[in-house]
């Protein structure tokens, strides 16, 4: 885990929801890639929004394999993920490769009274 010495500007809720997606991530580096799998946690503010990444150097996720698991009603990384980063009006980008994959998710910025923007 890599982060600032400083805290990260988040309001609480938006904060507990990007733990539990980078808690999703990190659970399925656990069920999906073989023993000894490392991973690491980058979190920083860049640009109004709040930045955290996960890679692993696991096999990858294969080519079709999200939109399959999301035809077969199986929604771990469209729910847990992609939902909660996109309820909090941020963003996820998904890298895969057969050296790993790394995850990054970027959420706005916000005010913790009266849910406006930080200047």
């Amino acid at each position: 885990m890599s982060a600032p010495a400083t805290p990260l500007p988040l309001p609480p809720e938006s904060a507990r929801e990007v733990a539990a997606a980078v808690g999703a991530a990190l659970d399925n580096v656990v069920r999906h890639c073989p023993e000894g799998t490392r991973a690491w946690i980058l979190a920083e503010e860049d640009g109004g929004a709040v930045v955290v990444t996960v890679r692993d150097d696991g096999p990858g996720i294969p080519e079709g394999r999200l939109e399959q698991a999301a035809r077969e009603g199986r929604m771990g990384v469209a729910r847990s993920i992609r939902g909660r980063v996109a309820d909090l009006g941020g963003t996820v980008a998904i890298t895969s490769s057969r050296a790993g994959t790394e995850i990054e998710l970027s959420v706005p910025v916000w005010a913790d009274e009266g849910n406006e923007r930080r200047s």
